[in-house]
């Protein structure tokens, strides 16, 4: 295949995913954007976590939410927080308590009742998000998870969901932050609608 038929097949790929996702997943979607609207409004925070490119995604949802998603609306700061950035933590959780512990281990310590966690796996079997998710259930934070394929064991475990219609793990992660994106756009539109009125 030559790259201009590469590229037509990726983006035409692309595209269909995201149809599948309209038609399947639109109500989840708003629903888990209103769920954290409302923790917002309640003075809660968000946690983050995933592995390889849903870290990179929790690193960039957490960001849009303590800065802005648009420049142009100047909002108070939301608390959000990706368990990914943190070397020191991750590294020594890895050593001395296992890789699959280290961001229920940050659950354990940073998460109250009326916070969320949103664990993202493209598989829906990341052993590490799913102790989280697992953690944070048993101290009654809202449990989300952004995932894909069949949602996996994560799905079962979660209060709320999005599940990617898709198996390829490139098209689900391109989903998942366009998900994030909207998700931040009904949090800001549900906290300050002054900014929006016409």
């Amino acid at each position: 295949m030559n790259p201009t038929d590469k590229i037509k097949a990726t983006i035409e790929e692309n595209i269909a995913v995201k149809k599948l996702l309209l038609e399947k997943c639109s109500d989840s979607i708003a629903k888990c954007g209103t769920v954290l609207a409302d923790l917002y409004g309640k003075g809660g925070k968000v946690m983050f976590c995933g592995n390889g490119g849903s870290a990179a995604d929790s690193q960039h949802l957490a960001a849009e939410l303590v800065i802005r998603l648009r420049g142009q609306i100047n909002r108070p700061a939301l608390p959000a927080m990706a368990l990914t950035v943190d070397s020191s933590i991750m590294t020594a959780g890895g050593n001395d308590i296992g890789f699959e512990n280290v961001f229920a281990r940050q659950v354990e310590a940073f998460g109250k009742k009326g916070d969320a966690i949103v664990g993202i796996s493209t598989s829906g079997n990341s052993e590490n998000v799913l102790r989280a998710v697992k953690c944070a259930k048993s101290k009654e934070l809202i449990t989300i998870g952004l995932l894909g394929c069949s949602g996996g064991k994560i799905r079962n475990e979660c209060e709320y969901s999005v599940v990617v219609p898709s198996d390829i793990t490139a098209r689900i992660q391109e989903c998942h932050i366009m998900i994030g994106h909207i998700w931040c756009e009904i949090i800001e539109e549900i906290l300050y609608p002054e900014h929006f009125k016409k």
